[in-house]
């Protein structure tokens, strides 16, 4: 099974934080944002994953490679020469997706942190027999999706709506079917607004909601949202993983590598 990542440009949105380290790079709870996402690929039998990207591949390569080791896992990349939105960079990408298995292959965005339940999402897709399964999660400032509650049969693909049109939004992570490609060019081309509409209208899209956080973390006050909500997380499903003590306060989480001095109080703001 395979599995792309868009990973985009510069992130001037997450500025200062990627003023001197490509964003996927960002420490997020003590390992770049990035490796949250392809340690969870790697748990439900990713072998392959392809960062679709249009700046500094050499940088973001060479550092996964120690990762690429430690967690046997293919890491490649598909370089842009132009940006292609959502969904040119699967067209670019093809040839890495598309295997004699037929498999389906997920797709996430780079600035995306949940609990990433991708093995429910496989069955969910399987159940469904859909060609495009998509993880949707409550309504703020991103694309919602209209669907069946009952089927998760989605309706509507709206991206970023003036009106009100439905209570679920478009999360980030898709688990396609390979004919998706035959619906793209290689060209700048939207998943939201020209590929996801199409598929819907067809009846052949599904939604499944989400269970537990998500964040899109890409500015520096959803980061820190983001962060809270991943601590939380652990504090209800692993918490060995956080730290004890007089010095702590709230949820916490400290890198091995870290020594806190006496008479420091670690805690929130």
């Amino acid at each position: 099974m395979k599995a792309l990542i868009l990973v985009g440009g510069f992130g001037t949105r997450l500025r200062p934080l990627t003023l001197s380290v490509p964003k996927p790079l960002v420490d997020f709870a003590n390992k770049p944002m990035i490796l949250h996402q392809i340690e969870a690929l790697k748990a439900v039998g990713v072998t392959e994953v392809v960062l679709a990207i249009n700046y500094q591949p050499e940088v973001m390569l060479n550092f996964l490679k120690e990762f690429e080791k430690k967690l046997e896992i293919k890491i490649t990349c598909s370089q842009e020469t132009e940006p292609l939105g959502t969904a040119g960079p699967l067209a670019l990408a093809r040839d890495k997706l598309i295997d004699d298995s037929g498999e389906p292959f997920f797709v996430l965005n780079s600035d995306v942190i949940s609990e990433y339940p991708l093995k429910q999402m496989i069955e969910f897709h399987r159940g469904r027999g859909g060609e495009a399964s998509i993880m949707v999660d409550e309504p703020s400032k991103y694309g919602v999706v209209v669907m069946e509650e009952t089927t998760g049969k989605v309706e509507k693909f709206v991206e970023k709506p003036k009106n009100f049109v439905g209570n679920k939004i478009n999360a980030g992570i898709y688990l396609l079917n390979p004919s998706v490609l035959d619906r793209i060019e290689l060209k700048p081309t939207s998943i939201e607004k020209e590929v996801f509409p199409e598929i819907a209208a067809e009846n052949k899209l599904f939604a499944m909601v989400l269970p537990g956080f998500w964040m899109d973390i890409g500015q520096p006050k959803d980061y820190i949202t983001g962060l809270r909500l991943y601590l939380d997380f652990l504090q209800k499903n692993s918490s060995s993983k956080l730290a004890t003590g007089s010095n702590i306060i709230g949820n916490v989480l400290v890198h091995e590598g870290a020594k806190i001095g006496d008479g420091c109080l670690i805690g929130p703001d």
